[in-house]
């Protein structure tokens, strides 16, 4: 489960957009400068982010009462006790910012990273870094008791903030499985189980919808692409799931690894018929694409099936919106089942 985060960005930086899988597979940073004041660690391992999103709760929601302290195990196998209700909590991943948002929690967010940019609110909280380099003293001082972080930050960034007697849950979902999984156990973690499972109920609601809708449809061959170095997203990876849950078939499953490079020649050869530009942010367009040597043969380029994915966050982030980018992705491959 430590690969999303720690892989996703070589592709998704390409991109340049904002961090997020990833996650994890989150939005991707730029390359993070070398920390200039101590206090500042930078992960040592490299990291891997329609219609509306679904109905965030209300922070002024009565929660649940779950017995407090609650103990759970986290994605990096550590024991998390949890031993009274969060009220000041830091998020050092965008979509678990939007998750934390979405249970009604947005009022207990008292820091985030420059990355988390959704919603609206979480742009006002505190910065404690830039999502890849977090300056651990800025955190200590805000004084939380519930830190949310990531596989990107399991080897220097949580121990450390574990050594100053802060609690840090490393959470990390490889598929939209391990999203729902991982908005209930954080409501766990927060005193918010009812809100996690409504939210998730809605969420399987949207998902199984669409699933109902693409099952009798023919699966489109779908290539992703995350930069003009034909990165892509492999078998096991977030986006997989996605395309595979909204009615394609991913090309890049073909290839080995989470986020494989393509050769031109292969890419060709598995003719896809419908390619979607996450990189659209950095500059690629559907015009270039189609102008690349020796892709004119291509299915998708000669039908002019090439989506210019303009909000590379939302098909990205692990975290609510997951159900919108699988929406988002079945539109773009079955127009006439989504009229």
């Amino acid at each position: 489960m430590k690969t999303f985060y720690r892989t996703a960005s070589l592709a998704l930086a390409a991109a340049v957009v904002a961090a997020a899988l990833v996650a994890c597979s989150p939005a991707p940073a730029p390359t993070a400068p070398v920390p200039t004041a101590p206090a500042t660690v930078a992960p040592t391992a490299r990291p891997a982010e329609a219609t509306a999103a679904p109905t965030a709760v209300p922070p002024t929601a009565t929660p649940a009462a779950p017995a407090f302290p609650v103990t759970i195990t986290d994605d990096d196998h550590q024991t998390v006790t949890v031993k009274a209700e969060p009220r000041r909590i830091v998020s050092l991943v965008p979509s678990m910012t939007e998750i934390l948002f979405a249970l009604g929690l947005g009022d207990r967010v008292v820091g985030d990273t420059t990355y988390c940019d959704y919603p609206e609110a979480a742009k006002t909280k505190e910065k404690v870094g830039q999502f890849a380099q977090i300056d651990l003293e800025k955190v200590v001082g805000l004084s939380p008791d519930l830190v949310l972080a990531t596989s990107l930050h399991y080897q220097t960034v949580a121990p450390a903030l574990r050594q100053r007697g802060i609690t840090v849950a490393v959470f990390e979902a490889a598929d939209v499985e391990g999203v729902l999984a991982q908005i209930l156990t954080i409501g766990r973690l927060t005193g918010r189980t009812r809100e996690a499972e409504a939210l998730t109920k809605e969420m399987r609601a949207r998902l199984d919808a669409v699933a109902a809708k693409v099952a009798q449809a023919p699966k489109p061959r779908v290539y992703w692409e995350l930069d003009a170095m034909l990165y892509t997203a492999g078998k096991g990876s977030i986006v997989d799931d996605m395309i595979t849950r909204a009615g394609g078939n991913n090309v890049g499953r073909t290839l080995a690894g989470e986020w494989p490079q393509f050769n031109m020649e292969a890419l060709v050869a598995a003719d896809p018929e419908v390619i979607f530009l996450a990189d659209h942010g950095s500059g690629e367009t559907a015009g270039k694409v189609a102008s690349r040597a020796g892709w004119s043969g291509i299915t998708a380029v000669k039908q002019g099936r090439i989506v210019e994915v303009d909000d590379v966050n939302l098909v990205s982030r692990p975290g609510p919106r997951v159900v919108e980018a699988v929406e988002y992705i079945a539109k773009q491959l079955h127009p006439d089942l989504f009229k």
